[in-house]
């Protein structure tokens, strides 16, 4: 069994920074792509980064090209979004999810963590 722990998260004034982490357990050799997704209140959840595990190839929804940086620790099967210069407009739960279909899209990820939450307000 898949278990993935989100870590990481806090509360930050516009422009600060954090780095969330992604640890995975049980990982499967099947589950090709690890992806970072965001909810806010009200709000669907939402794509921020996936990153190809086999290769190490980043991809990032608009909303983070430039800011966010996904990368991975391939030994400690641990995944990291950098977030730099954040917005309010970044305050979300958010969540990494592992699956076999690197996109974008939440119904392609078969495993989720809990969530950290982020904030980021003056």
């Amino acid at each position: 069994q898949v278990q993935l722990v989100e870590s990481g998260g806090g509360s930050v004034p516009p422009g600060g920074s954090l780095r969330l982490s992604c640890s995975a357990s049980g990982y499967s050799y099947r589950l090709n792509c690890i992806g970072w997704f965001r909810q806010a209140p009200g709000k669907e959840r939402e794509g921020v980064a996936r990153i190809y595990t086999p290769g190490g190839i980043p991809y990032y929804a608009d909303s983070a090209k430039g800011r966010f940086t996904i990368s991975q620790d391939s030994p400690k099967n641990t995944t990291y979004l950098q977030m730099n210069s954040l917005k309010p407009e970044d305050t979300a739960v958010y969540y990494c999810a592992a699956g076999p279909v690197c996109v974008l899209q939440t119904a392609e990820y078969s495993y989720w963590g809990q969530g950290t939450q982020v904030t980021v307000s003056s």
